[in-house]
């Protein structure tokens, strides 16, 4: 039951398998026909993850086009390790392509890598290993290929629709050790129609900035038109330098184009990043452009929001033992002549429930009339410090690693709360740099054989 040295031994398999997984672009878009619910690139991904678990030897199955998996063993039961082929857009400042899945220094450069290909593909060679081991297994074990992780994890609900819930099983999809709390998480937009207009000399056309609510804006731009563009250039550019932001600017006839840039992080983690949506917004709260709606929304935001990740000024701070404090992320803007958008991800802690993040939150906007539009919230997670899945984890992962399994709390939201019955575990080690959803996303190869190990053995433990 050397499960450590079949994984050695398959270690260019491994690489070589989740480089081709890598190389392909499945960022979520509109369906595109049967089977495609997701769009063309993550409905590719699937066929191309089915295709290698059937050249491993394992019985497979495409769920519609949502999801699928490769299986081993009988049984009525199984064990699931659930992880997603989905991937957030890739970004602007890449080192390597972002696609390319090129190994440099020993890691592998690309969008997912981290996030969530490389370890999901390091659970199915986890079970390739435990298959050619031919040890004895009580329950069934499915490898389960999500494909809209990223945009609410909706495709869940229909694999659950068709099939019933792993009895255990793990999301190799947040950090070592494991983690047994995750904070609520809401995702929504909050809009305003602009129906008093601008009416100064200096008007601004639009602002328009970042991707996803769950992502730390890194670029924002926004179009102002001006009697004096020259004037009002030099002052975005000392406001930038002033305040350590970096301002670009182009100039085209009575128009300033102004473009910010900061530091792109996950939703989960604004402290990482640097947001280029509000450090804008600060420069154009100072503009006159007079008394209107688009100027309410700005100066709204500016003083209830600013530079704060917390909530503190918006009256929606929260803060608990297990789980630390709310995180407060403004993910994309979207302001025209006729209505403002700004999409927001706020993380609540584990022992606090929605309403108490809310009620306060929605007493904030009526100051000015907001409305709130699309909303996604997952309910926090919590597991017992003794539970029975907990500490099978905690006994693998000190044996493998030789370190203390403590356990965590974290703010990102995992499958853990969309399917019964599992925890998030991995594939981050600790003191090793989280790279979600950054530009130059990378993972180690030694850290994806040494997860490929750690799963190997905890999939064997639970369906033993």
């Amino acid at each position: 039951m050397d499960f450590n040295k079949r994984i050695d031994d398959m270690k260019d398999e491994l690489i070589k398998s989740t480089q081709e997984i890598l190389k392909i672009r499945s960022v979520a878009e509109e369906p595109c026909g049967e089977g495609k619910p997701f769009g063309e690139g993550v409905a590719l991904c699937l066929e191309t993850a089915l295709k290698i678990s059937e050249e491993l030897g394992f019985k497979t199955a495409n769920i519609d086009g949502y999801a699928g998996y490769a299986e081993l063993g009988e049984g009525d039961e199984y064990v699931a390790v659930l992880g997603h082929l989905d991937v957030v857009p890739e970004g602007d400042g890449w080192m390597y392509p972002p696609y390319g899945a090129e190994i440099h220094d020993g890691k592998i450069y690309a969008r997912g890598t981290l996030d969530d290909k490389g370890p999901i593909m390091a659970a199915l060679y986890a079970l390739k290993a435990i298959k050619d081991s031919n040890v004895k297994l009580s329950k069934r074990v499915r490898i389960i290929f999500g494909t809209n992780e990223e945009n609410g994890s909706t495709e869940i609900e229909h694999y659950l629709s068709k099939e019933k819930p792993p009895v255990a099983g793990f999301t190799p999809d947040a950090d070592f050790p494991i983690i047994y709390a995750e904070k609520g998480i809401t995702m929504f937009k909050v809009v305003k129609d602009i129906n008093i207009k601008q009416s100064s000399n200096t008007k601004i056309n639009y602002i328009k900035g970042g991707q996803r609510p769950n992502m730390v804006p890194d670029y924002c731009e926004a179009e102002v038109v001006s009697d004096n563009t020259a004037s009002l250039e030099s002052c975005a550019i000392e406001f930038a330098n002033e305040k350590g932001y970096e301002f670009k600017t182009e100039t085209r006839d009575d128009m300033l184009i102004i473009k910010c840039y900061g530091v792109s992080a996950h939703g989960s983690t604004p402290e990482l990043g640097k947001n280029a949506v509000m450090q804008l917004l600060s420069f154009l709260g100072t503009l006159n452009i007079g008394k209107c709606d688009a100027a309410d929304f700005i100066n709204f935001f500016n003083k209830y929001v600013g530079m704060e990740i917390h909530g503190e000024s918006f009256g929606v701070y929260l803060e608990d033992e297990p789980s630390g404090k709310l995180s407060f992320n403004v993910g994309a803007i979207n302001i025209t002549e006729d209505k403002a958008s700004i999409t927001l991800n706020l993380r609540y802690p584990v022992t606090y429930k929605y309403e108490d993040m809310m009620e306060p939150f929605n007493r904030r906007i009526e100051e000015i009339g907001l409305k709130v539009e699309d909303m996604i919230h997952q309910k926090p997670l919590y597991y017992p410090e003794n539970h029975p899945l907990i500490k099978t984890l905690q006994k693998v992962y000190a044996e493998q690693t030789g370190q203390r399994a403590t356990l965590l709390a974290i703010g990102g939201g995992t499958y853990a709360k969309e399917m019964p019955n599992i925890v998030a575990f991995g594939p981050i080690f600790p003191g090793k740099p989280n790279l979600d959803h950054q530009v130059n996303e990378y993972i180690e190869v030694d850290d994806l054989i040494l997860n490929a190990k750690i799963y190997a053995h905890a999939i064997y433990e639970l369906a033993k």
